[in-house]
């Protein structure tokens, strides 16, 4: 069988953490059809296509297992952002916020919720309400493949409400059956985002018989925790009962330990997962290599403020009580919104705005602008909230380097972008993740090993997914490939010049079609939607 491409003399990581090994490489058919360390019978074949690959690294597509691209994947198919890192696979539907399973009620809500997280393009078609509508949606051609979580928010939006209560037996019944069928459908388990309304108005009852049945289908749990701040680690041991006491596996996204109570602390988190693992427990985590985080300006409100929804909260920002008891938790007490922690306006620096009009504010933080407009920072953050109809994106300045270091060199660690595509100025990691792992935490820092960083951007978060055929380079595995060169790639995204596409990565293969071709994005768009249960994308 003639190959479609012959790839020479690459130093072949495999994506198990093994060491390289020089080897060629031959795809046809979308499949990996040989790995010759002798080089013997993939050069016999011939091939369509032969790249020369002497001095350059051969590895699995990488995964990412945290990502923010649920419409910008289908509205901007381009998708250069993602696959120039060589991302192959991203994994949709976080944070308990996204577009399945909708009726036209929660579809306007989550729109109106998370446009800072995905932009709302106008004329956009959201012709689909299930799940299964929305991996078949994916299936008309993306630039790479995509994994999709059930969002418990939006479960709960669609059944309960945005008001904040328990939630009926019988409602809870109604969430467990829609979660059901979305599994059914395809997804690879679900996610939540208890630090976002109406998701964090479940209780542990709640969750717990969701996860019931995210384990009865073999799928796994994806929380954002209750607290990445103040109550980090309760928060972390609360998930973590969740999963011990009902069986289900467990993948703790976008893992850090953020803010001041937290510098120094990622020890203690570590410890913690390794003694659940101890015992038993399935846990991995994934993390992104910087140090700000990125979210929407309204996620930092107490959420009793969001209960009813986005007009509700509007009208309480409109409100001059309501507003002044907003702000003193905000500032002064801390809010469940803000990880238990006050607002600290010089670490919240605009990112996006959905009003054009409030560009200028892009690049500054709250305190900046209240500097140079001589106002209070509360009256600032008010403004944009209302103004922006709730739009507006953030960076928060509240990471730590230590932390960040300890938790990405565990030995569950997958890479996550967790990268909001969308915005003036959004954070680098859209367009740097990956290959900043691969610069700054491996080659000059030497905080992971080149294979082993690889394995854990690849054969170990398609393990946690449930691949059996992604995530090596082993004969009858998909052609999902990236050949960069370890001495020279670098991310080149800035905090000020974000979207820029990283050097050193030459040649980035979908399903054995090139979407990265010499450095440049070809008009390829071979990905589709990866299904519970199918082995890879079909």
């Amino acid at each position: 069988m003639t190959a479609d491409w012959l790839i020479r003399d690459a130093l072949v990581l495999d994506g198990t953490g093994a060491p390289g090994v020089v080897a060629d490489v031959s795809v046809a058919g979308g499949r990996i059809t040989a790995v010759d360390p002798g080089r013997r019978d993939a050069r016999a074949t011939g091939a369509t296509r032969t790249v020369d690959a002497a001095g350059r690294a051969l590895t699995p597509g990488f995964i990412d297992m945290h990502a923010h691209s649920d419409i910008q994947i289908l509205a901007n198919p381009d998708h250069t952002a993602k696959v120039s890192q060589g991302v192959t696979l991203e994994v949709l539907g976080q944070d308990g916020l996204s577009f399945a399973p909708v009726d036209e009620r929660t579809r306007t809500a989550v729109r109106a919720q998370i446009a800072g997280w995905n932009d709302d393009p106008p004329g956009f078609a959201y012709d689909w309400d299930s799940v299964a509508g929305y991996l078949d949606r994916l299936d008309r051609g993306i630039a790479c493949h995509a994994a999709y979580l059930v969002p418990q928010g939006t479960l709960r939006h669609l059944v309960v409400g945005p008001e904040d209560r328990p939630a009926t037996p019988e409602e809870v019944r109604r969430m467990a059956d829609l979660l059901a069928q979305g599994l059914r459908e395809g997804a690879l388990g679900m996610s939540s985002g208890l630090t976002y309304t109406p998701g964090m108005y479940a209780d542990d009852a709640e969750l717990a018989a969701l996860l019931r049945v995210v384990a009865g289908h073999g799928g796994y749990y994806s929380p954002h925790t209750r607290s990445y701040g103040r109550g980090a680690l309760e928060a972390y041991a609360e998930m973590i009962d969740l999963a011990r006491d009902t069986g289900c596996a467990l993948h703790l996204t976008h893992a850090t330990m953020n803010f001041g109570p937290n510098k120094g602390r990622a020890g203690e988190l570590l410890a913690l997962i390794d003694d659940a693992l101890a015992g038993g427990v399935d846990i991995t985590l994934d993390s992104y290599p910087y140090l700000p985080g990125s979210t929407t300006l309204s996620a930092i409100l107490p959420s009793w403020a969001f209960s009813g929804g986005p007009d509700a909260l509007l009208a309480r920002l409109a409100d001059p009580a309501d507003r002044e008891r907003i702000l003193h938790e905000v500032e002064h007490v801390g809010t469940d919104g803000c990880h238990g922690c006050v607002a600290e306006w010089d670490t919240i620096e605009i990112s996006g705005v959905q009003n054009s009009a409030l560009a200028g504010r892009v690049g500054r933080t709250v305190a900046q602008i209240a500097r140079d407009e001589g106002r209070a920072p509360g009256d600032v953050f008010v403004e944009l909230l209302v103004t922006d109809r709730l739009g507006t994106t953030i960076l928060q300045h509240v990471g730590h380097e230590e932390n960040v270091r300890t938790i990405m060199a565990h030995r569950t660690h997958c890479g996550g972008s967790d990268a909001i595509l969308v915005g003036g100025r959004p954070h680098p990691r859209a367009w740097g993740t990956f290959p900043r792992y691969l610069a700054r935490y491996v080659r000059e820092l030497g905080v992971l090993t080149l294979a082993d960083c690889v394995h854990h951007l690849t054969g170990r978060p398609a393990a946690r997914l449930g691949l059996t055929d992604r995530g090596l380079v082993r004969p009858g595995h998909a052609a999902d490939l990236v050949l960069f060169d370890p001495d020279t790639v670098q991310d080149t995204a800035t905090f000020d010049d974000p979207r820029q596409q990283a050097t050193g990565i030459d040649h980035v293969l979908v399903d054995g079609v090139a979407v990265i071709d010499d450095g440049t994005r070809t008009d390829a768009l071979p990905g589709r939607a990866v299904r519970r249960g199918a082995g890879g994308a079909r």
